[in-house]
């Protein structure tokens, strides 16, 4: 409340509070930059799997941009441990879900564009891995603050990746036909044995 009554340290505030804003201004206009050139293709097509996750992505950059100050404060608190376990989750589920795509989807240019439908490794029981460790990657931002915006936020994150994942299936379904429908009855789509 001190610096209520002091003009110059209610400056000071200000202007670090202008600073961090153009930080994260700065860094959402280059990360945005690039997440618009992967996406650009599907962009120009509503209907691809990738222009919604292209809005998972910005809702995630949003998230970590509003957090990022945040990511260490306090590390031993509850919610900070739910962070980092859901980060390490979805680091761990995103190397190994593009690992098996390359590995055994046997891609054909683009490493998306597989040419075998993988059934193994976390394929085996979900259906998108890569999607689902974007789903960790956005739970565990959120729980760096948890706010109102925030679960506002991570929600519509985790909406536009069920809709991506919904229109990939719709994709896949089209490209490999009855092994991918198989496929679909005797796994989940983002949590073993639930979901």
């Amino acid at each position: 409340m001190e610096f209520l009554f002091s003009p110059r340290k209610h400056s000071i505030a200000v202007a670090g509070a202008r600073n961090v804003v153009m930080k994260n201004l700065v860094i959402f206009v280059i990360a945005s930059a690039g997440i618009i050139a992967f996406s650009w293709h599907s962009l120009c097509d509503g209907r691809s799997h990738g222009f919604y996750r292209f809005f998972a992505f910005e809702c995630i950059l949003i998230s970590i941009l509003l957090n990022r100050n945040l990511w260490f404060r306090d590390p031993f608190s509850v919610a900070q441990i739910i962070s980092w376990a859901l980060l390490c989750a979805s680091l761990g589920l995103a190397t190994h879900g593009f690992y098996l795509l390359i590995a055994i989807g046997r891609p054909k240019g683009y490493f998306e564009n597989t040419t075998a439908v993988v059934m193994l490794g976390a394929y085996k029981y979900i259906r998108h891995p890569l999607y689902a460790s974007l789903i960790l990657l956005a739970w565990g931002s959120f729980f760096k603050d948890v706010s109102l915006q925030g679960v506002m936020l991570t929600a519509v994150a985790s909406a536009f990746l069920f809709a991506t994942a919904r229109v990939e299936e719709s994709e896949n379904l089209h490209k490999f036909g009855e092994e991918y429908a198989s496929y679909m009855t005797k796994t989940k789509m983002f949590i073993p044995f639930l979901f």
